[in-house]
């Protein structure tokens, strides 16, 4: 007799499906994961973005235990407690070796069997490989599915040039503004401010480090300099992706400063863009990252097991699989919460 399992299935973020499917049969290379903390992303909400593919499994902020082995998938056993990334680098072709492995073209091609929030699922060979990571001692399931979105925040903020001294202006504060505002301080950054839509956001900004935190409407470049110094942001980061945020990021940077772009626009945004204002004045570099490399979670697994990214602090609800639907509706409203926790063993 077949084993069957519970799923949470997306056909809408107002209409997430309990549904039962078969546990997934493994094979050589590849582990089964019992699923016991998965983390909502901002992105499992984007709606725009999602709803042509439903229906779909999503999830991919997962932390469990290995529940059953392939044959020849390393050295895993039954029983391990493991964090695994649903996008994993090829480690071979030009890309991965000059340091670029969330542009790997296997990256985009590689996912789970069927995704985060269910109550067990595929580790590919190819994920097993490259990328599940044993759950340091001491760090919980709740911590541990913080990996993946904290290895997206390392690996930009890396790109971005931040470290002691640095200011960095956090434009969004959602759980991508709160990671960096925190993981900034954590680096040593110098003034770090932020900035929400939201009041509630603006209180969890402060909570977690910002020196300085605004509604987006009351906040100007000169706000900046008055925490600063009297000097523009060395870093400014883009977590939210509307023109105005753009319009801010442009006007709060540095000469000779960085603008990171951490989250996508909707369809047909455009940023505000004068060439030869950079051209001319500002020696301005601006760059974007997507996902995080091997490395960046191993790392991000490291600081949460020393101590010095309190991501448990950051969760603010918490819901059994049966009540997805709920835990999305949180995540999309845009309000009142930080991280959301599904358990799929509840």
């Amino acid at each position: 007799m077949t084993k069957t399992m519970r799923v949470a299935v997306y056909y809408s973020n107002s209409d997430i499906r309990i549904e039962n499917r078969p546990i997934p049969k493994i094979g050589p290379g590849e582990l089964l994961m019992k699923i016991f903390a998965s983390g909502v992303c901002g992105s499992d909400v984007m709606e725009w973005y999602r709803i042509h593919k439903a229906p779909l499994v999503l999830g991919h902020e997962v932390a469990g235990e290995v529940a059953e082995v392939g044959e020849g998938a390393g050295d895993f056993s039954v029983g391990d407690r493991i964090v695994v990334s649903h996008h994993v680098p090829c480690m071979v072709c030009d890309n991965c070796r000059n340091g670029h492995e969330t542009v790997c073209d296997t990256l985009f091609t590689t996912n789970f069997d069927p995704g985060g929030f269910c109550e067990y699922l595929r580790v590919p060979a190819i994920n097993v490989r490259n990328g599940t990571y044993l759950i340091p001692d001491g760090v919980s399931f709740d911590e541990a599915c913080f990996a993946e979105p904290m290895a997206c925040v390392l690996r930009g903020q890396r790109r971005a040039g931040v470290g002691p001294g640095k200011s960095v202006l956090v434009l969004g504060s959602g759980i991508a503004g709160i990671g960096h505002i925190h993981l900034a301080c954590a680096l040593g950054a110098g003034a770090v401010v932020a900035t929400d839509v939201d009041p509630w956001r603006i209180k969890a900004a402060r909570r977690f480090g910002a020196a300085q935190a605004f509604l987006a409407k009351d906040y100007t470049p000169d706000e900046f300099r008055r925490a600063n110094g009297g000097r523009l942001a060395d870093v400014v980061i883009t977590t939210a992706g509307t023109r105005p945020v753009f319009e801010q990021a442009f006007a709060s940077v540095a000469r000779g400063g960085v603008i990171l772009i951490f989250a996508p626009t909707m369809p047909g945004e455009t940023i505000p863009l004068s060439v030869n204002d950079l051209f001319w004045k500002t020696d301005l570099t601006i760059t974007t990252t997507y996902a995080g490399s091997p490395a960046d979670h191993v790392t991000a697994l490291r600081m949460i097991g020393a101590g010095r990214l309190k991501v448990k602090d950051m969760i603010t609800h918490r819901f059994g699989l049966a009540d997805t639907s709920e835990a999305f509706q949180k995540v999309a409203s845009g309000t009142d919460s930080i991280k959301v926790i599904v358990y799929p063993d509840k």
